[in-house]
């Protein structure tokens, strides 16, 4: 049975901290090393020259450089608090990585809340034996999403577990943010009589990491569309503060998403296949292994429900966003069979779209 070791909490703390370049019996820097070992892992003089060498070179802020066991935030008024886990395999894909997808995950969990995300934690997960040198493009990865997303990492933890116990590398992400003022994002604010705008093409993330997971060749426009959407929603919700409901795809894809609001909403929807936007590559992907692009899953694509008479300048305001600039409406709610999700085909008939029966491309965050 596999154990991780008795470890110290925290990434570090300052009591013990170790200055650059002392000598010690277990090897004072993490550049000494190139793989991970049980040490890094210890809470002592390794774990620290990881910290110093690697994460605070890259994440470094004047939170998080305070070293403590949490984070103090300088927040006010109402917040909004999430966490998330990435496991995906493999760690490195077009467009992404397992670095990108931990912030831009959990970034826009709290996007889709109607909030500003501001602060992240990161807590590593290494098995001994990974390469130190992939740690550090990981964390470069981690430290670009956020910058792109305008958040700061703020504390951590790392842990080191035996080799044979892990799969190289797993990452937790907690993230906070800001409430934007006069906004109200819950399913039961939906209506019958709702648009249905998703933001771009659909599928983009599963099949990419599908296609690397198997060493398929994929055209090279076709890329996971990991992506911090918090400036996107900030513009719309500014734009529009009657949006009723946010939500991003992730796993189960749109048929997911909209199975679980039409229930919480007690709606119905009705999709039009023809507006559904995919790109031919994906589709083609999903002829040959069976798959719906409506089950796949996406990591920088959202949903928004809206208000007819605001739908145009929503998407006036996506389009003005490189992550929104394909947006487009998809469907309606209906008052009819409330729960339900339908897609009228191309041919003019009505399909139900169920939820997903399980994990149908496993481990895709």
């Amino acid at each position: 049975m596999c154990r991780s070791t008795p470890l110290v909490p925290a990434w570090c703390r300052s009591r013990e901290r170790v200055p650059h370049g002392t000598n010690t019996g277990e090897g004072g820097s993490a550049m000494e090393h190139e793989v991970i070992t049980l040490a890094h892992g210890a809470g002592g003089q390794l774990s620290h020259a990881l910290m110093e060498e690697v994460v605070l070179p890259e994440l470094g802020n004047t939170i998080l450089n305070m070293l403590h066991d949490g984070a103090v935030l300088p927040t006010a008024g109402r917040a909004a608090f999430t966490t998330d886990s990435y496991v995906v395999q493999p760690h490195f894909f077009p467009g992404g990585s397992i670095g990108r997808l931990a912030v831009c995950g959990t970034v826009n969990d709290l996007a889709m809340t109607g909030a500003v995300p501001r602060w992240l934690s990161l807590a590593v997960i290494l098995e001994e034996g990974f390469p130190i040198a992939t740690l550090r493009r990981i964390v470069r990865d981690i430290r670009a999403a956020a910058e792109e997303a305008g958040v700061l990492i703020v504390t951590g933890d790392t842990k080191v577990v035996p080799r044979g116990c892990g799969d190289g590398i797993y990452i937790n992400t907690a993230g906070v943010g800001e409430m934007i003022e006069g906004v109200n994002i819950a399913p039961t604010n939906i209506k019958a009589g709702m648009d249905i705008i998703v933001s771009g093409t659909l599928g983009d993330h599963a099949a990419t990491v599908m296609a690397a997971r198997h060493d398929l060749t994929l055209p090279p426009e076709i890329q996971s569309d990991s992506a911090p959407l918090c400036h996107l929603t900030a513009a719309m919700l500014a734009a529009a503060p009657s949006i009723a409901v946010l939500r991003d795809p992730t796993r189960g894809g749109v048929a997911a998403s909209l199975n679980e609001l039409a229930a919480a909403a007690h709606v119905g929807i009705l999709l039009d296949e023809t507006a559904i936007p995919v790109r031919p590559a994906v589709q083609g992907v999903c002829d040959i292994l069976g798959f719906d692009p409506l089950t796949l899953a996406n990591e920088g694509k959202l949903l928004a429900f809206v208000p007819p008479a605001d739908t145009a300048h929503v998407l006036a305001v996506m389009h003005e966003d490189p992550h929104g600039r394909e947006a487009c409406v998809i469907g309606q709610t209906t008052a009819e069979e409330p729960g339900t999700v339908g897609l009228r085909t191309a041919l003019g008939g009505i399909r139900i779209v169920d939820l997903p029966l399980g994990e149908l491309v496993p481990r895709i965050c």
